[in-house]
């Protein structure tokens, strides 16, 4: 009996692992190939245990720009609408999308990541809150230290640069840089930064902790801003 679970808990994670493999393999090539992606810094992100990556929002781009990045299956927060539809309900869940109420987002989403994070998985959160309107950090919410306190995971900050250019706010359909075109508007950049202990940040006043954060996402930004294509 023991034995069997252990061999369907072994299938089922082996299928897993393809399917994510397939997903990383496909949105890859249509990231690199249609807005030339360029990454950074995917061994900063610990391969085991809970782990908070904490990047700006620019775009819908990112969550998936950030996962290419990151070479570790990541869990994401999403809208519960979007869920509404059986295909794309199975789909969302089986690529590591939690919904979420985004209505009254705070308590919901913390409760969320906490349970995420409590069984050793790593979480990408985007503590602005919200997509950026010009494409700049705006300031953090507040939610995001109650997050590193109750779950002293370890925080990796991450800098996304071009995904405003790429898909901003008002545009309906997004500005392609493909790797075989001149030009380099809507190319993007992303930069993942060294580990940063959550003890280091909970040992901080709010508001220094949410200083050092913001300013080591900022850092990236600039990285990924250097990287990316330029022409």
């Amino acid at each position: 009996m023991i034995s069997g679970k252990f061999d369907s808990k072994f299938a089922i994670d082996q299928l897993n692992f393809i399917w994510y493999g397939l997903n990383y393999s496909f949105y890859n090539c249509f990231y690199t190939f249609l807005f030339s992606l360029r990454k950074q810094g995917w061994r900063n992100v610990p391969r085991k245990g809970p782990v908070l990556l904490v990047a700006n929002h620019q775009s819908f781009l990112d969550p998936i720009a950030v996962g290419l990045t990151a070479c570790r299956e990541l869990s994401y927060l999403a809208r519960k609408s979007l869920f509404k539809k059986p295909f794309l309900d199975v789909y969302l869940r089986s690529v590591g999308c939690c919904p979420v109420d985004l209505e009254g987002v705070a308590k919901e989403g913390i409760r969320s990541t906490l349970e995420l994070l409590s069984n050793g998985r790593a979480v990408l959160v985007f503590p602005e809150g919200t997509r950026s309107q010009d494409g700049l950090m705006q300031d953090l919410k507040p939610g995001i230290q109650l997050l590193i306190r109750k779950s002293n995971a370890t925080v990796v900050p991450v800098g996304i640069a071009g995904a405003h250019e790429a898909l901003s706010r008002d545009k309906i359909l997004p500005t392609l840089c493909p790797i075989f075109m001149d030009g380099a508007l809507g190319s993007i950049g992303v930069s993942i930064g060294s580990p940063i202990e959550g003890k280091l940040l909970n040992e901080l006043p709010r508001e220094d902790s949410l200083k050092l954060l913001k300013d080591a996402i900022n850092n990236e930004i600039i990285y990924a801003d250097q990287i990316r294509r330029k022409k």
